[in-house]
């Protein structure tokens, strides 16, 4: 289903008392029942992310890291067993994963001879069993299955959802008899920025453009659509490629345009909802 701006508005406002936690979650299904679990999921990523960017400095100052750091040792000379890190993030109101990653750093400069490598925390994180110390392995690996919204085990699903999307949007194309080219034939062709399809021969949808489509798996707010214009279709754009529905106007001193985003339905692939953006750069 179609949700409004109204709609969610409301739920954007019921995450700011939610901690990022799977029992939010499932209260939140509960106070929004027609709402799928994905879209709220995706809601309540989109709303925690935001938050953990307002508050990321308070939290990375020596003061606060230290701070933290000996609250970790303390917890686990009571009890290694205890959820101490997860529960350290919960009270401070950060991601697992990031508060485990700062009492990680914290540890192996306290342990190495030499300050550790952004690649070397990257790869303990992902397999917590490269941690030399076993009690700090069970506390980040924790953090690490219990958080939402960030960590190498969120990164990996959204990889694979990304993926998967694209897979079903280029089998709907193959359906449909449209003829395109993929973002590995573009890259090959030279291309840097690619979409994820661009349509040979464009189509019209309730009297709109279409030359290319880009898949994004994840609920398109306000915020995310200004970054994804910015990051990428003025890119497009640049290159002589129309935005989608393109209404292009260039001014003296700043760009505008209006482009149609395609609302695909992979369940009912004949549903398209088309909805048109205004937006000035």
């Amino acid at each position: 289903m179609i949700l409004t701006k109204a709609q969610y508005e409301e739920i954007a406002q019921c995450l700011v008392s939610v901690p990022p936690t799977r029992q939010s979650l499932r209260k939140l299904k509960q106070r929004f029942p027609s709402q799928s679990q994905a879209t709220l999921l995706s809601i309540f990523s989109q709303e925690y992310q935001k938050h953990i960017k307002r508050t990321h400095a308070k939290h990375h100052t020596s003061e606060a890291i230290e701070t933290y750091y000996q609250r970790y040792l303390s917890g686990v000379v009571k009890d290694g067993a205890a959820p101490v890190l997860l529960e350290l993030a919960n009270e401070m109101d950060y991601a697992p994963s990031l508060m485990a990653r700062i009492i990680l750093e914290r540890f192996l400069q306290e342990h190495e001879e030499t300050p550790p490598s952004k690649s070397v925390i990257n790869s303990m994180l992902r397999d917590p069993s490269q941690i030399p110390d076993g009690v700090l392995a069970n506390q980040v690996y924790q953090c690490i299955v219990n958080d939402c919204c960030y960590g190498p085990l969120v990164d990996c699903i959204k990889h694979a959802i990304g993926h998967e999307h694209e897979v079903l949007l280029r089998d709907l194309l193959l359906e449909k008899n449209l003829s395109f080219l993929d973002e590995d034939q573009l890259r090959a062709k030279g291309y840097d920025k690619t979409p994820d399809f661009i349509l040979q021969v464009p189509v019209a949808v309730e009297g709109h453009i279409i030359h290319w489509i880009e898949s994004k798996a994840s609920f398109g707010d306000e915020c995310s659509h200004h970054a994804y214009l910015h990051d990428q279709f003025w890119s497009y754009w640049n290159r002589n490629s129309r935005l989608l529905g393109a209404k292009i106007a260039p001014q003296k001193e700043e760009r505008s345009v209006s482009f149609l985003l395609a609302i695909v339905d992979f369940l009912c692939p004949s549903l398209w909802e088309p909805r048109s953006y205004n937006y000035y750069s």
